[in-house]
């Protein structure tokens, strides 16, 4: 009993000749200078705009989980650091605070001056004295000569 393998392969097999004719009517074709030619052109520029085709099915496609997982992290960096830029006035060039931001910072400022004020002595307690210099001289009065 034939397979249906045998059954096909034998159909087809008149048709050989032909194809083989075929083929090379298209190979003598493409053999002449003017087509020779013609294809540098056309695979010069296939390769020249395949190049990010290429680089994309090559380099990036392989890995789209990591190059994924590294878009995403820029994205999150580029979040983080709008969301913790200063407002700077674009007339002066100084940040812009807003009213709590100064009461705060000036209660921190206030705590600060209390908790690093020197409570050793009392402020009355020693004062500087100012020291006024004085003539010296050798010349003793009321000494007897």
């Amino acid at each position: 009993m034939k397979t249906p393998r045998d059954i096909l392969f034998a159909r087809h097999q008149a048709a050989t000749p032909k194809l083989d004719v075929i083929r090379r009517e298209v190979v003598t074709q493409l053999n002449t200078q003017a087509e020779k030619a013609q294809h540098r052109a056309v695979s010069f520029s296939a390769r020249l705009l395949g190049g990010p085709l290429t680089l994309w099915r090559e380099l990036i496609f392989p890995c789209r989980q990591i190059w994924t997982g590294l878009a995403a992290a820029w994205v999150l960096i580029f979040v983080v650091n709008f969301a913790q830029r200063d407002n700077v006035s674009s007339v002066t060039g100084k940040p812009v605070r807003s009213g709590e931001m100064i009461m705060s910072l000036q209660a921190q400022q206030r705590w600060m001056n209390e908790l690093f004020a020197d409570r050793s002595l009392p402020p009355e307690a020693d004062r500087p004295r100012n020291f006024v210099p004085r003539p010296r001289t050798e010349i003793i009065p009321n000494a007897a000569v």
